[in-house]
């Protein structure tokens, strides 16, 4: 079986800060077609790779690639907001590296069955688990003006988004919106002259907002970010790809309230809040692509790796 073309993004940059130990446990909790994960394995004697996707697909793709390490894997159907039970439930109390990419797998993008595209025409779906009950077409169809507009504007950064939505709700009167194109036809109607001239398609904003909303995207990155540097033992270390400045957003002061958390007056002699750091940032900025590999990949052009070091 011919497995779909992926290219992992920042792969070099992510397994030179996790600092790998041949005996280490490590965890991938955006498994996607295992490329960080099997650079990842491949460094690993007496180590365990726990991979984490809430994909299916993803997860039987990546048993494939994965395969030559045998015991060496572990993999789990699973959200990575949820790492923290799933290592409790494998009787793992720390592990010694996590690597999250936050971003949407090549074939989730490309397979236009997925819905994900506003290229290629597919039912109304945009689910990153195929097994939820709730899906772009529910919200598409079901959500109030209101909720549509917040959605675009917050989660999309869409200046038209009330424009858009109007629009969408004067479609569904008519007959549900069920199909990609028939959802990016009715965007692009809505857009002023000058907006379709700018160089990006016109549906993309709305497109990713939609799929952030459909997934819960931020509130599981924020139940990530609070919850999963709990399981690092001290030396471990968190590396964070994020896409879009709302993510980014979130990891950063993920970071920053576990390593400047203290609440007490600059010029208090002594900490008395009860703050104690538990992460300590290993790069002032995020880490960018570089020349290279956005012209490989130009995917790649707006991922920002964030690292961190358990204390």
């Amino acid at each position: 079986m011919t497995e779909p073309r992926h290219v992992s993004v920042l792969l070099h940059e992510c397994i030179e800060n996790l600092n790998i130990k041949p005996d280490g446990i490590y965890l991938d909790g955006t498994l996607g077609l295992g490329g960080h994960s099997f650079e990842i394995a491949s460094r690993l004697t007496t180590g365990r790779l726990i991979g984490v996707d809430r994909d299916e697909s993803a997860i039987e793709r990546s048993a494939r690639r994965l395969a030559p390490f045998g015991g060496r894997v572990t993999l789990v159907h699973g959200n990575f907001s949820e790492v923290s039970s799933i290592l409790d439930e494998l009787g793992i109390e720390g592990v010694d590296g996590m690597l999250f990419d936050l971003g949407v797998s090549s074939p989730q993008l490309d397979e236009a069955e997925r819905g994900f595209s506003y290229m290629l025409d597919a039912p109304l779906d945009m689910r990153m688990d195929s097994t939820a009950p709730f899906s772009a077409y529910e919200l598409v169809n079901g959500w109030s003006a209101d909720e549509l507009n917040r959605i675009l504007w917050d989660y999309g950064e869409e200046r038209y988004a009330r424009r858009i939505s109007g629009a969408i709700l004067k479609a569904r009167e008519q007959k549900p919106i069920e199909t990609t194109l028939e959802l990016a036809e009715i965007i692009r109607s809505a857009m002023p002259a000058p907006a379709l001239r700018e160089k990006q398609h016109p549906a993309k904003r709305s497109f990713q907002a939609i799929r952030i909303a459909v997934n819960d995207e931020l509130g599981e990155v924020e139940t990530m970010m609070r919850t999963a540097p709990d399981k690092l033992n001290p030396g471990g270390r968190l590396c964070v790809i994020s896409f879009h400045s709302l993510e980014d957003r979130i990891v950063k002061n993920g970071i920053a309230s576990r390593e400047k958390g203290c609440t007490c007056p600059r010029e208090a002699p002594i900490c008395t809040c009860g703050f104690v750091q538990t992460l300590r940032s290993v790069t002032r900025k995020p880490i960018l692509p570089s020349p290279e590999e956005l012209a490989a990949n130009p995917r790649s052009r707006s991922a920002k790796l964030r690292v961190a070091e358990r204390v």
